[in-house]
């Protein structure tokens, strides 16, 4: 999201806003403001909080973009007049030159998603008003979130609470999976049992993979058209390659709408951890 964000500032920042065409059923999350609020407004900033892009306006107000899943992002040169598809969700139209008179509309926005959970949104937000933003934890990078780290009790499964945006913001299943295994952390450690090593391991490996997946995402030009991330992890998505280290095969459990892969030869001590969902397949 931070690279998109970096890419989408370049693109519309500092152009006003002359339309929205709102696409996908239920998916705008705010009632008041209207949107309409922001027809004319200058957009001074495109930035990230979380898994939120975060658009600001100049007079305060802002519009939250969340792709979750399978949401897609769209930068055309202008607006086109499809409604972008079944999955459609927005399209946020802006001038050419950032004057808000309206007669030189210039780039626009579709934000599209696929699949079937139909869970991208966004929000008109109040100046003074965080929304949806209020309920995040810490990014990465701060100093509360190193505190957890080092010196939290927190006793679910470190898989679980590295995904939980109110733990920490912006991780995900993805670069969960990848800094486990930098860490050579099982994914069915409790944090309240890892000693002080493993934890500033478990610190730095979180800290250096999002590195890592931003100077990859920095190549991309242009939106979020294709897969969101796609070949940058090293070990999410690859259950039944070899372990990037060791050669060994990477294992992964499954669950309703997503996995957790891992390698058992460096994570777990040689235990294959137990995958309900495949045992229940081969009964």
């Amino acid at each position: 999201m931070q690279a998109l964000a970096e890419r989408l500032d370049a693109a519309v920042g500092g152009r006003a806003l002359v339309g929205y065409e709102p696409i996908g059923f239920s998916s705008l999350k705010t009632v008041v403001p209207v949107p309409d609020v922001l027809i004319g407004r200058v957009l001074t900033h495109v930035g990230r909080r979380g898994k939120y892009l975060v658009a600001e306006f100049d007079d305060g107000h802002r519009l939250l973009l969340h792709l979750s899943q399978a949401g897609r992002l769209d930068v055309e040169d202008r607006p086109k007049k499809t409604r972008g598809g079944k999955g459609g969700v927005v399209r946020l139209a802006f001038t050419g030159d950032g004057d808000g008179d309206g007669d030189d509309v210039g780039p626009a926005l579709l934000v599209r998603e696929f699949g079937s959970e139909r869970k991208a949104a966004w929000w008109v937000l109040a100046p003074g008003d965080d929304g949806p933003l209020d309920r995040l934890g810490p990014e990465p990078d701060a100093d509360e979130f190193a505190d957890f780290v080092l010196h939290g009790t927190d006793t679910r499964r470190v898989h679980t609470w590295l995904r939980d945006q109110r733990t920490v913001a912006e991780v995900g299943r993805g670069y969960s999976d990848d800094a486990l295994w930098r860490a050579e952390v099982s994914p069915y450690a409790s944090l309240a049992k890892l000693d002080r090593a493993t934890r500033l391991r478990l610190l730095d490996a979180v800290r250096s993979a999002l590195a890592d997946g931003l100077t990859k995402e920095r190549t991309r030009t242009g939106g979020l058209s294709d897969p969101k991330l796609g070949g940058n992890f090293e070990v999410h998505g690859r259950a039944g390659a070899p372990c990037p280290r060791c050669g060994s095969v990477l294992h992964r459990v499954s669950y309703e709408s997503y996995e957790v892969v891992y390698c058992p030869r460096e994570q777990t001590g040689g235990k294959v951890l137990a995958d309900r969902r495949m045992s229940r397949l081969l009964k």
